[in-house]
Formats: C-alpha cells, sequence, structure tokens
C-alpha cells in the first residue's frame, strides 16, 4: 500500500482527479485535473511545480567518498568541481547499466546520489575496503523539481539564494520560507527549470511558498502525464520503458549499455578503474551492436492512413507504450517503445535498433506504416531568458541535448547529427 509524501496533504487538496499512480512506495499524482493539458502547458511556457521525492537519495562521505563514486560511475570525477552535478550511468561488471541517475558533489568528499532504483546495496558491496559512509536519505530528503521557462524569475523572488549566477547542472545551498536548501539547475523536462532538496519536515513551507510566489509567474502543479510528455519530447530515458536494469531484465536483449543507450560521451575510458570498465573498452573497440534513436514520424503520411478508411487522426495526448515495430525494406530492425505527439506536424518517439545497419533504415511502402526521420531533440534549456546563466559548453558536456534521471537532464540517447528514415507501423 502507497504512503504519501512530505507534500501529500498539498497535493492531495489540489489533485481534482484523485488521479494518482504508485512510485517506489510512494502515492504520485499523475494529473491534477481531468487532463494534463494545463500542467504541461505551465513546463513549456511559465512555471510547474512537480513533486518527485520518491527519488532514491543517498549521502556519500568519508576520506574515500569520491574513490567509491569514481570506482562506481563511468565518469571521471577527478574531473567534478565541488558545486557541479553529474549525471551517469554505473554498470555492473558486464558493462551493462544498473540504472542512471544524478550525482551531486556538495563538498570534496561528500556527494548526494539520486536512483530510480534501490541501490544502497549494490554501493556497499562496492565499498568494501574503503573508508567511506553511505546512507540513505530517501526519507529524510524531499525534492521539488520546478520547471518552465519562468522558474529563475520565480527563485529569484522566492529563495535566498544565487540563481542569477547558477549554472546548467550547478547546485547552490539557500533558505526557502526560512528553510535551508539545496538547488540544483537539473530536471528531466529539458527546459529551463531547479530541484529543490528539502528536509522533509518542512518540505510543506517550501511547497506553499513556491506556490505563492509563483502566482505572478502563472505556476502550476505538475503531475507524472505531463512530465513523461516532457521528457519524451526531450529525449530523455525512463527506466523500465527505454531500457532496463540489468540486475531485473530477465533475458539478455533487455540488458543495455552506455553505448546502446546512446550514452558514449558519458563513458570515461581513461580514467581509473571502474566497474564494468573491460567490457565497456571492448565495446568501443568494436561499436555497439544496436542503439536506441529519436524519429519524427511524418504527420502528413498519418493522417493519410486515417484518410483511407475515411476517419480523421485520432492520437492520444498521453505518452503511448504501446510498443510499434520499426522497418527496414520489409524486416523489422526495431521498435518503438514510446511516443508522443509534438505539435501539429511531428511526433517524436524512442527507437531501439537491432543492428548498425538498421542506421540507413529506409521506408516499408506497408499501408499502415508512416515514414519517420533520425532527428536530435532541441535544447530547450538554451533558450535566451532574462536573468538565466547561459548554458556553455562544459559545464556538462554530457548532460546536453540528449543527455536527464534522471536529466538526462540529460537522457536519452537520440543519434544527434546522424539522419536516416525508418517506418513505424501506425496501431
Amino acid at each position: 500500500m502507497p504512503i504519501g509524501t512530505a507534500v501529500h496533504e498539498r497535493t492531495l487538496a489540489l489533485c481534482e482527479s484523485l488521479n494518482y499512480r504508485e512510485w517506489s512506495g510512494y502515492y504520485a499524482v499523475s494529473a491534477y485535473e481531468s487532463h494534463h493539458e494545463h500542467e504541461y502547458n505551465a513546463i513549456r511556457n511559465a512555471s510547474a511545480l512537480i513533486d518527485v521525492s520518491p527519488l532514491f537519495k543517498y549521502l556519500v562521505t568519508g576520506p574515500d567518498a569520491s574513490r567509491l563514486v569514481d570506482r562506481l560511475i563511468t565518469r571521471d570525477v577527478s574531473k567534478m568541481a565541488v558545486g557541479q552535478v553529474f549525471y551517469t550511468p554505473w554498470c555492473d561488471e558486464h558493462g551493462k547499466v544498473i540504472d542512471d541517475g544524478t550525482v551531486s558533489r556538495l563538498g570534496e568528499q561528500t556527494f548526494r546520489w539520486t536512483a530510480a532504483d534501490p541501490s544502497l546495496r549494490w554501493f556497499r558491496q562496492n565499498a568494501a575496503g574503503l573508508r567511506v559512509d553511505i546512507e540513505d536519505i530517501s526519507e529524510q530528503v524531499a525534492a521539488l523539481a520546478l520547471q518552465g521557462p519562468t522558474t529563475a524569475r520565480l527563485l529569484r523572488s522566492a529563495a535566498q539564494a544565487d540563481i542569477e549566477h547558477l549554472k546548467y547542472f550547478r547546485v547552490t545551498s539557500g533558505t526557502i520560507a526560512g528553510v535551508p536548501v539545496d538547488i540544483s539547475r537539473t530536471g528531466y523536462t529539458g527546459d529551463l527549470g531547479y530541484e529543490v532538496w528539502i528536509p522533509a519536515e518542512r518540505a510543506v513551507d517550501v511547497w506553499d511558498a513556491l506556490m505563492t510566489a509563483g502566482r505572478p509567474f502563472d505556476i502550476k502543479p505538475a503531475g507524472m502525464l505531463a512530465l513523461d510528455v516532457a521528457r519524451i519530447e526531450a529525449g530523455l530515458l525512463l527506466i523500465e520503458v527505454d531500457f532496463f536494469s540489468s540486475r531485473k531484465a530477465m533475458i539478455a536483449p533487455q540488458k543495455y549499455s552506455p553505448y546502446e543507450m546512446g550514452l558514449a560521451r558519458l563513458v570515461d575510458l581513461d580514467k581509473g578503474r571502474f566497474v564494468g570498465q573491460r567490457a565497456l573498452r571492448d565495446e568501443h573497440a568494436r561499436g555497439p551492436a544496436r542503439q536506441i534513436v529519436g524519429l519524427e514520424i511524418d504527420w502528413n503520411e498519418v493522417e493519410r492512413i486515417y484518410e483511407r478508411v475515411g476517419l480523421a487522426p485520432a492520437v492520444a495526448a498521453t505518452a503511448s507504450r504501446v510498443a510499434v515495430p520499426v522497418y527496414r525494406n520489409g524486416r523489422q530492425v526495431g521498435r518503438v517503445p514510446q511516443a508522443v505527439r509534438v505539435g501539429l506536424g511531428e511526433a517524436a518517439a524512442a527507437v531501439q535498433e537491432r543492428g548498425p545497419e538498421a542506421l540507413g533504415v529506409d521506408l516499408d511502402r506497408r499501408p499502415r506504416d508512416a515514414r519517420a526521420e533520425d532527428v536530435a531533440p532541441p535544447a530547450l534549456d538554451d533558450r535566451q531568458l532574462p536573468g538565466v546563466q547561459p548554458a556553455e559548453q562544459g559545464d556538462d558536456d554530457a548532460a546536453r541535448g540528449a543527455s536527464g534521471h534522471r536529466p538526462s537532464a540529460a537522457g536519452w540517447a537520440w543519434t544527434g547529427t546522424r539522419r536516416s528514415q525508418s517506418t513505424a507501423a501506425w496501431p
């Protein structure tokens, strides 16, 4: 039976639809109203407040804290400054991804680590022989995601913190309503956004302060349905949808490496030894056998498919998780695990390619097929907004565009500049 998060008394009062789902043992709002459209519009045009407290959170401290983090993640901790946030995967000994998340360096030997799945046992197993303490702070720390183009101005009015100079994938400390908080410029929407990390017992105070200060900025609480659409638009990966943890996969094809997920830039093979390094070095040399990419579906072809049978196009506004096969010359080369409509003429989807030859895919001319083209997602966080420190090359190179948890704000692994054509069978 799920329980409420630290701000459940506020989300329950606002949730007119009573449309909830379970997330890691907690109640999470799917949509506050009968439809998530207003919440999605707040993410893209104003400010949206999202309760992301169910994330697993760990505090890693001690003289060898940086050695443990460097031993587990694929990125180089020696290049991580205090106050910086890394989006990163971590792998098993075979180079297959266990999970992805963010690691914030709060001090020289103090790290806050977020994960989608429980990871305490794995962290402690790999801490043998190190002078390090790993604490599960999931219940002690609440988290609120504030996302949208007006969020910087909102936070400047509500928080006593240096929001003006906070760069992409950086974290700072301050107070909101007198409550000590950490504020990171991260999120799961691809848009300008922040995540606020709060002592759980004071989370309601911070929620109230943000909702009050956000009224001039058209703030709305947003649920998981709106977040899911924004995430797919930005090309951000979701565990157990776009990929599976190697610890939960039932068969080998469900396991993915960072290279297969399009996260090659997050793998530093030249750093010290880390879990999965040998397997990843071998895969880097031979190249991945498959890759997740992004597709833009030709909407005109979709309309023609419906027109042939005398129907108007009927595409749900929510993210579709009906698996759709992708073909090349009549042969299936992958599948679309999820898709979402992104405007009048296009849609976004994730595609699992089954081999490097699939990157040159062409159309299958079956009656129910629609043409799709490999594209890169928009860098919405780069929009020139007043009073926002621009994201720069090197701020977090790996978290940009297709790279966030989380943020592949960072995130999901599109093919970048490579463009190809394929066929998606429209259900």
